[in-house]
C-alpha cells in the first residue's frame, strides 16, 4: 500500500463515503426524505462545531446554541431586507463568531475555572432566548423584518446563486450545498488539528499549565478555538433558517443545546466522525418518534444517553473506526504488479 493512503485512510475514506452519498442520495430517495437527510447533514455541521471547541479543545460550552441561533437570525434578518443571500451567509458566521470572540476573550483571559465557562454561555443562551421571545411588538423590527417575538420569522428567502437572487436553490441543490458545506467543514477542522495550532490545542486541552510553562499562549489558542467554532455553528444556524424558511426562539433553547451535547456524548467526544454519525442517528430517531403519539421522545432519548454513557462511554467513533478502517486498508491494499513479480523470478 501506497504510505500515502495508509497514513490518510480515515480522510480517504470520509471522501468516498461523503461524495458517494453527495451522488448517489438525491437520486435514490424521494423529496421529502430527501429534505430530511438535508437537515441531518445541516446538524452533522452544528456537531462539528462543538466537538472542535469540547472535544479537541477541552471548553464545555453548555449554551451553544447561542451561536447557532444567532447564525439563524442574522442570515434571516439580513437576507430578507438585502435580498439576495450571498452576504448574509458571510454575516451568519461573522455575529456569532465576534460574539464568541468577545465571551472567550474575557472568560478565558480572565482564567475562568471550565464550570463557570459553561455557566456563563448558559446564561448568554437564556439571555437571547428571552429577549428574542420578547419582541413580539411592532415596534421589534431590524429594517423590513419584524422579529416577531415567539412567532418567529416566517417567509426567509431560501439560499441563491451567488449574486443572483433570482436563481433560489430547490431541495436537491440544498442537499449539495450542504453536503459540501459538511465535507469543507470537516476536512477543514481535520486540516487545522494537524497543523502545529491543532498539536498544541490539544496539549492546552491535556494539561494547559504544562503549555505556558513551554512558551505557547494557551489563552489564544483557546479563544481562537472558540471563535471557529462560534463561525461553524453560525454557518449551521444559517443553513436551518435557508432550509426551512423559518425561524422561532427556539434555536436559542436550552434544549437545543442539550441536543448538541447528546450528540457529541453517543457519537464520541473527542472526533470528528463520532458527532455527524450522533447528530444523524439522533435526529433520526426524534423525527421518527415524533409522528408517533405512543412513546415520549424525550424519555427515549434520556435513556439512549444513560445507556451510551454507562455501557458505550467512549461513543459510537471508536466502534466505527475499529471495525470499518481495517476493511478500507484491506480495500486499499494492492496487489503485487507484474514488473515486481518478474524482479522476484529473476532474483
Amino acid at each position: 500500500m501506497h504510505p500515502f493512503v495508509r497514513s490518510n485512510a480515515s480522510l480517504i475514506a470520509v471522501g468516498v463515503i461523503g461524495i458517494a452519498l453527495l451522488v448517489g442520495l438525491p437520486l435514490a430517495l424521494e423529496l421529502f426524505t430527501l429534505l430530511r437527510v438535508t437537515l441531518f447533514v445541516i446538524f452533522a455541521i452544528l456537531a462539528l462545531s462543538l466537538a472542535f471547541i469540547w472535544g479537541y479543545g477541552g471548553i464545555l460550552c453548555f449554551g451553544h446554541s447561542a451561536f447557532f441561533g444567532l447564525g439563524a437570525y442574522a442570515y434571516a434578518v439580513s437576507v430578507i431586507n438585502v435580498g439576495d443571500s450571498t452576504l448574509p451567509i458571510v454575516i451568519a458566521m461573522a455575529l456569532p463568531a465576534l460574539l464568541a470572540a468577545a465571551l472567550g476573550y474575557f472568560m478565558f483571559y480572565a482564567r475562568i475555572s471550565d464550570v463557570y465557562v459553561g455557566v456563563i454561555t448558559l446564561t448568554v443562551t437564556l439571555i437571547f432566548y428571552n429577549v428574542v421571545n420578547s419582541t413580539a411588538g411592532p415596534q421589534y423590527r431590524i429594517g423590513d423584518v419584524h422579529l416577531g417575538g415567539f412567532n418567529g420569522i416566517p417567509n426567509v428567502p431560501s439560499l441563491n446563486v451567488p449574486f443572483d437572487p433570482n436563481a433560489v436553490l430547490g431541495p436537491q441543490d440544498m442537499f449539495w450545498v450542504c453536503m459540501v458545506a459538511l465535507m469543507l467543514v470537516y476536512f477543514g477542522l481535520r486540516m487545522l488539528l494537524r497543523m502545529r495550532f491543532g498539536r498544541v490545542l490539544i496539549a492546552v486541552r491535556e494539561n494547559e499549565s504544562r503549555v505556558e510553562f513551554l512558551g505557547y499562549d494557551a489563552r489564544l489558542h483557546k479563544l481562537i478555538a472558540f471563535s471557529i467554532g462560534g463561525a461553524i455553528a453560525g454557518l449551521a444556524g444559517c443553513l436551518f433558517t435557508a432550509w426551512g424558511g423559518f425561524i422561532s426562539p427556539t434555536a436559542f433553547s436550552v434544549v437545543q443545546s442539550a441536543q448538541i451535547i447528546i450528540w457529541l456524548m453517543v457519537g464520541g467526544v473527542g472526533t470528528l466522525i463520532g458527532p455527524m454519525i450522533g447528530a444523524a442517528l439522533i435526529s433520526w430517531l426524534t423525527a421518527s418518534l415524533g409522528s408517533q403519539q405512543t412513546v415520549d421522545a424525550n424519555v427515549v432519548l434520556g435513556t439512549v444517553l444513560l445507556a451510551f454513557v454507562l455501557l458505550v462511554p467512549k461513543g459510537i467513533a471508536p466502534i466505527v473506526t475499529d471495525q470499518l478502517m481495517p476493511w478500507f486498508l484491506s480495500m486499499c491494499r494492492s496487489k503485487p504488479s507484474v514488473a515486481s513479480v518478474s524482479r522476484k523470478d529473476k532474483t
